[in-house]
């Protein structure tokens, strides 16, 4: 039974050592002249903001919605090195793929990256035969230098032991890789707070109406409160527009004349709930191109992708009834019926993959960073991939120091002598976390063991900022909802230390709850009373 009703004064003050208020970082933007200003709080814009502030600049991150509210937490939720790219014969980008996800794995962020064991089955029929998949995940092993285990190939009988829900028919044999996944958004919000620890001050929910030039040179932006209506400026000596979808928008306002640099490809995911044990995920080849994934998340099964061209608003994109039911077809090759019944649907979404501008399909575009700069100087990037997003941060950083009279060139030379593996905040072993969290309790207080394994997870260390949060409040130790891990001092927590101001932020962003199918009106309701909505 709800605890929603029996709770009035739930977590309605913020906590000591809140992030400042949205006036006094509007105030404290407007006054300085910063080194960098950053437009758009993705993932790259996130990575480069946390880049700099660790050298030393002074910078400002500004997005129009929430961080990582776009197209940064709408991903496959893979930290991989990339099997397709073999065929195309990317070795090395295979091989720097894979490095990089080891490292955030093991050093930047055992906390928030977990290794996840692939099925590849191959059915009689198929565009790929087994010999050349059984080769093709030892070569992606040995890319690795086996760190994770050899990549082989199995029977189907060892492959529907571990994933019952394996469809048969047909089955000649299953290879097995392996590589890593996250949950994006809480990876993005982790990076904003290291860029915020470094120096950073940012702002979400602030939208760009217009660019600062001083002599034909683009050196700061107007800026619009979307929550409260209030306009303010900021003033940098470089701006990087980093805004995915939005940045030929962006680009526009530098100079109206200025050509299209990239185009839009839309996926979409649905989450199951799951009806048996997946202990792999599986990616099915649907054709020479293209892999479907059925991968177990949050507790979830997760289903996707699309890949189709997108010319529409970027506002408006959303996973469709075509994109479901093709999402559904596409799992059906390798995934029994039962497991795919639309009753067990809690969530569908879509999200904007930016690719370089060019002829031939969007499923057959390189998936890579575009760059390019304005006539007002602005730095424009866009693209690239979730597992390599802190290398195209130092990228980005090389650039902006090489831009032609840059004022940045001397003060950004720390940067080459960065080091390369700072972990993301609340680093730590989550099984320790969790162990600690079930144990070290308040006299008469407890903790179910899968809150505390999701806080562990999700927040490693900083779990414990929670767990106090719940102890000093008990109301704060209840369930969000009762079908889920999640608990109100996460509610609390996200408003006052990590910039959720709407209720998506939390829901969606911060927590699983949306992605759950568990923010009901209620749930919604009281989320809305605790950011004072």
């Amino acid at each position: 039974m709800s605890t929603l009703q029996s709770v009035p004064a739930l977590g309605t003050h913020p906590t000591a050592g809140s992030n400042p208020s949205r006036a006094e970082t509007r105030e404290q933007l407007s006054k300085a002249t910063y080194d960098l200003l950053v437009i758009g709080g993705g993932i790259l814009g996130t990575s480069v903001a946390w880049h700099a502030a660790q050298s030393g600049l002074r910078v400002a991150m500004v997005d129009a919605g929430d961080f990582a509210g776009a197209t940064s937490s709408a991903s496959s939720k893979l930290v991989h090195g990339g099997l397709r790219y073999l065929q195309t014969g990317a070795v090395k980008l295979v091989a720097e793929n894979h490095h990089e996800r080891r490292v955030l794995a093991k050093d930047v962020a055992p906390h928030l990256v977990n290794p996840l064991t692939f099925y590849l089955p191959v059915y009689k029929g198929g565009p790929v035969g087994a010999a050349k998949l059984g080769a093709g995940v030892f070569a992606y092993s040995a890319l690795s230098a086996f760190g994770d285990g050899i990549g082989k190939v199995i029977s189907p009988a060892r492959a529907v032991a571990d994933n019952p829900g394996l469809k048969t028919d047909n089955l000649k044999a299953v290879a097995v890789y392996y590589d890593h996944q996250m949950n994006d958004s809480r990876v993005a919000v982790m990076t904003v707070r290291a860029a915020v620890e470094s120096g950073a001050v940012v702002l979400n929910h602030a939208e760009v109406t217009g660019l600062r030039m001083t002599r034909g040179r683009v050196t700061g932006a107007e800026l619009k409160d979307r929550l409260d209506g209030t306009e303010f400026g900021v003033d940098a000596r470089v701006v990087l527009n980093a805004t995915g979808p939005w940045v030929d928008h962006l680009r526009r306002m530098e100079d109206k004349h200025s050509m299209p640099s990239i185009r839009l490809s839309k996926g979409a995911h649905i989450v199951m709930k799951r009806k048996s044990p997946w202990k792999a995920a599986m990616a099915t080849p649907i054709d020479k191109y293209r892999i479907t994934f059925a991968l177990p998340w949050e507790d979830q099964l997760l289903l996707g992708t699309t890949d189709e061209v997108y010319e529409g608003d970027p506002a408006d994109v959303r996973a469709t009834e075509s994109d479901i039911q093709q999402i559904l077809d596409e799992a059906a090759f390798s995934v029994k019926d039962a497991d795919l019944d639309r009753s067990l649907m809690t969530y569908a979404f879509a999200g904007l993959r930016v690719l370089p501008g060019g002829p031939g399909g969007v499923e057959k575009a390189k998936r890579e960073t575009v760059v390019s700069e304005g006539a007002g100087g602005m730095l424009s990037v866009a693209g690239g991939k979730w597992t390599t997003y802190r290398h195209i941060g130092r990228v980005v950083m090389d650039k902006l120091a090489k831009l032609p009279g840059s004022p940045l060139t001397e003060d950004m030379e720390p940067v080459k002598s960065l080091v390369r593996r700072v972990p993301l905040p609340g680093v730590a072993n989550p099984n320790a976390v969790a162990h600690r969290l079930l144990v070290d309790r308040e006299p008469g207080t407890r903790m179910d063991p899968l809150t505390a394994r999701h806080l562990a997870s999700h927040y490693g260390s900083l779990a414990f900022d929670i767990a106090r949060l719940a102890n000093e409040d008990p109301a704060l130790a209840e369930r969000i909802h009762p079908d889920g891990p999640e608990i109100w001092a996460q509610v609390a927590y996200a408003r006052d230390h990590e910039w959720a101001e709407t209720v998506d932020d939390v829901l969606r962003r911060r927590t699983t709850v949306t992605v759950r199918g568990l923010d009901d009106e209620a749930v919604r309701t009281r989320v809305e009373e605790m950011l004072g909505l």
